[in-house]
């Protein structure tokens, strides 16, 4: 069983790596339609549509241009999370998504941070490098 530490990990904007990567998560969901008619002792359903969501979260580098300049308000890009890395064999999950949001958060004793969230525009596809 291969495991792998969060720090391998990292996300691009197209083939643009993101700069100072803190965290990013990606949720799939699938939507499901009930099939039951009467006379059916327990519900049934059928699956539907999916998709998916995610954030990335980063220290803000207002000079990182083609990576978190990228992910502007309403930005369609092509997000690639590569939580194992980037090198050949490794796997990747990689759509279409929309800039949904930007968070930006500042304290006095601490670095100034960001949090994109991001709405998929299709489906998820995973892959190898």
């Amino acid at each position: 069983m291969a495991t792998h530490a969060g720090s391998e990990g990292t996300v691009k904007v197209g083939s643009d790596a993101i700069a100072e990567i803190r965290s990013f998560s990606i949720e799939e969901t699938a939507d499901t339609l009930e099939d039951t008619s009467m006379g059916d002792a327990a519900r049934t359903y059928k699956p539907s549509l999916t998709s998916f969501s995610g954030s990335v979260d980063v220290f803000w580098d207002e000079t990182d241009s083609a990576g978190q300049g990228a992910l502007t308000i309403g930005a369609e890009v092509t997000l690639n999370l590569y939580p194992e890395g980037d090198t050949a064999g490794d796997t990747y999950l990689s759509g279409a998504a929309i800039v949904t949001g930007r968070s930006v958060s500042s304290s006095f004793d601490g670095l100034v941070e960001m949090s994109i969230s991001v709405q998929g525009n299709g489906a998820l596809t995973q892959t190898t490098v």
